[in-house]
């Protein structure tokens, strides 16, 4: 694939590419997860290439879990921990003991985006994203109290992840059980680092073209969009919107049916 794949857009289509990735660095960095989830439905409406996309929200996935973790690091290197000591922002036990579990099953997604068609791989994306949204709408997002749902929703999450990039809610729910509060984000963007390194060699031994031009305006789009969505974050650790969500998860769901039947040529 080559840079040519978004040369026949036409400007309001590059202007809603843009739109949604300062949705997409709003999101990630107000919820910690969810950048590439809550973005992918809307840039498949109006491309309708997967590995266009992908390759862009790895980069900024690389570049803001880079940023947000370090930033969290050196915070808490200035405060204090219970025993007088500078506490960890990061649970590296858990993360070690969780990448084991999903190693397997994510270099198995990344081998299926490599090899399925971009229709079929598009149907998939918007059908995982119709079962997170519908969690949403419910207020029931995923929830693991069990041992072995643990390892199969960190399995799924890594399988998931390979494919597209939008495992996060799985394995948010297991990491949310077993992460202390303070620790919980940061933790996440560095098990987002590993994946995606991982998802980006994959890409590059596979020749996967990474719009690498197309990273010198969205990347600013996403910047926007991260700094609007550090205010919103000093906001959601203070109070619950679940409005917000239900009105988002019923927005992703008929984006994602119009996506499926787009794809499956219905019209």
């Amino acid at each position: 694939m080559t840079n040519d794949a978004m040369a026949d857009l036409l400007w309001w289509q590059y202007a809603l590419i843009g739109l949604t990735f300062v949705w997409s660095g709003f999101v990630r960095s107000g919820l910690g997860f969810g950048g590439a989830v809550l973005a992918l439905p809307f840039l498949l409406l109006i491309l309708d290439q997967p590995l266009v996309f992908l390759p862009i929200i790895a980069v900024h996935l690389l570049v803001f879990s880079s940023w947000i973790a370090w930033r969290g690091y050196r915070r808490v290197a200035r405060e204090p921990g219970a025993d007088g000591g500078n506490a960890s922002n990061i649970d590296w036990q858990y993360l070690s003991h969780s990448l084991k579990i999903m190693i397997v099953p994510k270099l198995i997604g990344v081998f299926g985006l490599l090899t399925l068609p971009g229709d079929v791989m598009t149907t998939i994306i918007f059908g995982i994203v119709i079962v997170y949204a519908i969690g949403y709408v419910l207020n029931r997002p995923f929830r693991s109290n069990h041992p072995w749902v643990d390892n199969l929703f960190l399995m799924l999450g890594g399988y998931v992840s390979g494919t597209s990039l939008i495992g996060a809610p799985l394995i948010v729910a297991v990491y949310g059980s077993h992460v202390a509060k303070y620790q919980l984000r940061d933790t996440l963007f560095v098990l987002w680092f590993i994946l995606v390194v991982i998802k980006m060699v994959s890409l590059l031994i596979a020749g996967v073209d990474l719009q690498l031009i197309h990273h010198l305006w969205l990347l600013p789009c996403a910047l926007v969009g991260h700094l609007f969505g550090e205010r919103f974050h000093a906001h959601m650790v203070k109070s619950e919107t679940p409005l917000f969500f239900r009105v988002l998860g019923s927005v992703l769901i008929a984006v994602s049916l119009i996506g499926i039947l787009k794809s499956l040529a219905v019209f």
